[in-house]
């Protein structure tokens, strides 16, 4: 099984199903040349491994650089789905098809990710001290699977 997303005229997601390509190409689900597929588990450009959620080793299996959401807009050029601007100041990034801040995230000391983690769930969390010193970049939350993932970068 697949995921394929249904695009309008405009080249907006109207609908993303489970399906083989062959119910896609039998016409039950409307025009075949109006759904396109998509990989639930590329977003930026890179496939992820399902179960570990680090990137596959075999980046082949990345497809149109995101996965596509109801909303998002596909991008015949770019070969990509893009989601929706969440900001008129965000920059289309090109090469992941993801939204750019005008200033980059900033870093988090390691001291202050245990109230940070608080705040989110309100629940106790903790984490494995990699390192004694330390800042946190590229914090990632996804609160539909309740990972925070980020990259450790040690000071000297």
């Amino acid at each position: 099984m697949a995921h394929f997303a249904k695009i309008n005229p405009a080249g907006v997601v109207e609908q993303v199903i489970v399906a083989e390509q062959d119910f896609i190409d039998s016409g039950a689900v409307g025009d075949p040349s109006t759904w396109i597929q998509t990989s639930y588990n590329t977003r930026g450009g890179v496939h992820y491994n399902p179960d570990t959620d680090l990137p596959s080793e075999d980046q082949s299996k990345a497809l149109r650089k995101n996965y596509a959401g109801v909303g998002y807009t596909y991008d015949a050029e770019l070969n990509a789905f893009i989601p929706p601007q969440p900001y008129d100041s965000w920059v289309l990034n090109e090469e992941t098809c993801l939204w750019d801040a005008p200033q980059p995230m900033p870093e988090i000391p390691l001291d202050e990710l245990a109230t940070i983690l608080d705040f989110m769930n309100g629940a106790k969390k903790t984490i494995s001290t990699i390192a004694t010193v330390g800042v946190l970049s590229n914090l990632r939350i996804k609160p539909w699977r309740h990972q925070v993932q980020a990259q450790l970068v040690l000071e000297t």
